[in-house]
């Protein structure tokens, strides 16, 4: 494996090259964040154990469909009523196994150095993935291509907040779909060095993932150690099919997490109740949870879900709303409960452009997920048009969001304190710090500038173009494109991953079904 060196070697001596080090772009990956933010908690004990009692009983009375033979077989061989293709699970059973999972573990990067802890305070962002369009480097909405897929893989590989690289941040139309998962896998894996998400969109698909990551990481590796993230949906109302089924399994038999997603749509398929939608969201997510140690007790797992609401007027999902930062509230808490690392989805946007609305939709359910205590916080640049476009414009902006939200989690910075008081002293009633040692010393880590916010004069703002923050954005984005240096990954290995992709291609037809996932 090797590091991506992200600072060229400028020549010893001279000014230019003493210029050069100074104003070179550090592109090396915040440590994963340890939140230290006061959590927010709107339920009280009594109501916590009042979800908990509503998801039992649903469990154990209305029971969850799975529409798979295997995991029926299996839920019947640990003792659960199974009728038809309904499961009724008895709440200690569902105790007992969601017991196992760990409640924090690492994943391993390729670099070392990009190593992730996951659980409790720890936290990490992860881009969006599953956008069947892009608004591009010039923001024209259109299809994606493998070369757009790359590009956003670069991107993250190149923003210090993001910790992940996803895998199909966009959906790359010049290339079949039924053997996508390889080059999307393959692309994560080139373009940066950080963790990556693995395709669930079928059970093979899945079983190609984990064996791609075999051969990046070695196979006794992976048995020890979570590599990549998969992600499994659910049918709400109560409902985990073949499909997603399937590749829980060819993730959890290898050790590799998966996030148990039920997709909410509040009000479609959940009831127009917030206490009643987490009440059936828990219970959704914990029959799969349970469902991960049935495959393979001590598993890595996280408690997942996909939360909108709908609008009454059109049925269209919204982002951003009230009701979805309470929701997160609520599903902190109940993760927190059952002692499990929690998904959540961070800056989602229902806007059509990278306009105001969007700003303030991911803005707000940025805030709530932060002092909700989430753990992989997915969808977390890029994400507009209630996923159906990823903005390389938004993309960019919401990935300083993050490392502004980090900044922020970390909470007061104690370290210095008594110095900075004694400036205090020196500058004295009516003075001014700007020349102060104090200011010089440490005005660059003190308060964080961010780089696409303009907030200069409007007289500077126009002799510098006038422009908006989407070009802004897109500028920064063609300016680090140009910087981007690849981490190249080892010759071997490379080429191990080449041929697999290549027999693969050939023994998978051609035609095929479009997957998505949230």
């Amino acid at each position: 494996m090797t590091e991506n060196r992200t600072r060229p070697r400028a020549r010893s001596g001279g000014r230019s090259a003493r210029h050069t080090l100074r104003t070179l772009r550090d592109f090396t990956m915040l440590p994963g964040l340890t939140n230290a933010l006061p959590l927010c908690e709107v339920m009280d004990g009594a109501q916590v154990e009042a979800i908990d009692s509503a998801s039992m009983d649903i469990l154990e009375n209305v029971g969850v469909m799975f529409r798979d033979p295997i995991a029926l077989a299996d839920w019947k061989a640990v003792g659960a009523k199974v009728v038809g293709e309904i499961v009724y699970l008895d709440r200690d059973l569902v105790r007992d196994l969601i017991a196992t999972i760990p409640a924090d573990f690492t994943y391993s990067a390729r670099n070392p150095a990009n190593n992730v802890r996951l659980g409790g305070p720890h936290s990490i962002f992860v881009p969006m993935t599953g956008a069947p369009y892009l608004r591009d480097l010039e923001d024209v909405r259109r299809n994606p291509t493998l070369d757009d897929l790359a590009m956003f893989h670069k991107l993250s590989h190149m923003m210090p907040a993001l910790h992940s690289s996803a895998h199909h941040i966009v959906e790359p139309y010049d290339h079949p779909i039924s053997q996508r998962h390889l080059r999307i896998t393959y692309s994560s894996m080139k373009h940066s060095d950080k963790t990556f998400m693995g395709m669930t969109t079928s059970p093979k698909n899945a079983e190609d993932v984990i064996e791609m990551c075999a051969i990046l990481f070695g196979e006794d590796f992976i048995e020890q150690n979570p590599v990549t993230t998969g992600n499994c949906n659910g049918n709400s109302p109560l409902v985990w099919d073949e499909t997603m089924l399937g590749a829980m399994r060819a993730f959890c038999k290898r050790n590799q997490p998966v996030l148990c997603s039920p997709f909410v749509l509040g009000g479609a398929n959940t009831p127009a109740s917030v206490p009643a939608t987490v009440a059936q969201l828990n219970a959704e997510a914990l029959s799969a949870l349970a469902y991960t140690q049935v495959i393979r007790r001590g598993c890595p797992a996280i408690y997942g879900h996909y939360l909108s609401t709908v609008s009454m007027k059109s049925g269209a999902p919204m982002a951003g709303t009230p009701e979805i930062s309470l929701m997160n509230f609520m599903i902190g808490q109940m993760a927190r409960f059952y002692g499990v690392p929690w998904r959540t989805s961070n800056t989602l946007g229902g806007a059509k452009t990278f306009d105001a609305q969007a700003g303030y939709e991911s803005a707000t359910t940025l805030s709530s997920v932060m002092h909700a205590g989430a753990n992989y916080i997915w969808h977390s640049a890029g994400w507009n048009e209630a996923g159906m476009h990823c903005s390389v414009a938004k993309f960019m902006v919401d990935a300083e969001q993050c490392a502004m939200a980090y900044k922020m989690a970390q909470g007061p910075q104690w370290n210095g304190f008594d110095q900075a008081l004694d400036a205090v002293s020196d500058v004295g009633p009516g003075g001014h710090y700007l020349g102060h040692p104090h200011t010089l010393e440490n005005f660059q880590s003190a308060y964080f500038m961010p780089e696409l916010f303009d907030n200069n004069s409007i007289e500077q703002w126009q002799a510098e173009g006038a422009k908006d923050i989407t070009q802004r954005a897109l500028d920064l984005a063609k300016k680090l494109l140009a910087e981007y240096q690849e981490p190249k990954l080892d010759e071997a290995k490379d080429e191990a991953l080449s041929d697999y992709i290549s027999r693969r291609e050939r023994e998978i037809p051609q035609a095929d079904a479009l997957n998505q996932e949230y």
